[in-house]
């Protein structure tokens, strides 16, 4: 089986604001974002990445064009991989969604979480978990393939393939245009590397 590249897509406005996206159109990647892809390119420009799956929304597609025209790849878009169904959630801020009751079950057993008019995480994780396998197959063992989507399913894959507790997954972090590293073989997976942050700055002593 390849090794997989799950690659969170970098900053936009509503991350700044602290604003759930979810599935809005017209979310578009900020100037940050935009200086974070380019040290992704820097990062994996040359690596010998056989494919570039990406979340059809605008914010992913922005993180993995530039990547996939440094590669002469083509961008092969895929549904699976779209963002949690936050349903009314969405465009919501952060401040104000820690306030509902939902938030506690979302942060403590996400397992028994469902967003109102949306999908539960056992929902998302399903989804994208057999999206991964089916790709998985598509491929040999020294291959590399990028996937560029969004923290929580990101975290949600990497929960299911390493046995984590699905009411754990909160416990992981992935930050914008982070790279996870997992290693999917019929022994089971090995998780490389998790949330590599190409711009994470260690505080100052």
């Amino acid at each position: 089986m390849p090794l997989l590249l799950l690659i969170r897509h970098g900053e936009n406005e509503y991350v700044e604001k602290g604003r759930l996206a979810g599935r809005l159109p017209g979310v578009h990647l900020n100037d940050k974002g935009r200086k974070q892809v380019q040290c992704l390119v820097e990062k994996l420009g040359q690596a010998p990445i056989k494919a570039i799956y990406s979340s059809p929304l605008e914010r992913a597609i922005e993180t993995a064009a530039p990547l996939a025209g440094a590669l002469n790849l083509e961008i092969i878009p895929i549904e699976s991989l779209l963002e949690t169904d936050y349903g009314e959630w969405q465009g919501q801020t952060l401040k104000g969604l820690r306030r509902q009751k939902l938030w506690r079950s979302v942060q403590q057993t996400p397992s028994l979480a469902r967003f109102p008019g949306g999908e539960s995480f056992a929902e998302c994780q399903y989804r994208v978990c057999q999206a991964i396998k089916s790709i998985s197959t598509q491929y040999e063992e020294k291959d590399i393939i990028a996937l560029v989507f969004h923290a929580d399913p990101i975290k949600l894959a990497v929960a299911f393939f390493i046995g984590l507790p699905l009411d754990n997954f909160q416990r992981l972090s992935s930050s914008p245009c982070s790279i996870t590293a997992l290693q999917i073989d019929p022994q089971g997976c090995h998780l490389l590397s998790m949330n590599y942050d190409i711009n994470f700055n260690f505080p100052k002593t």
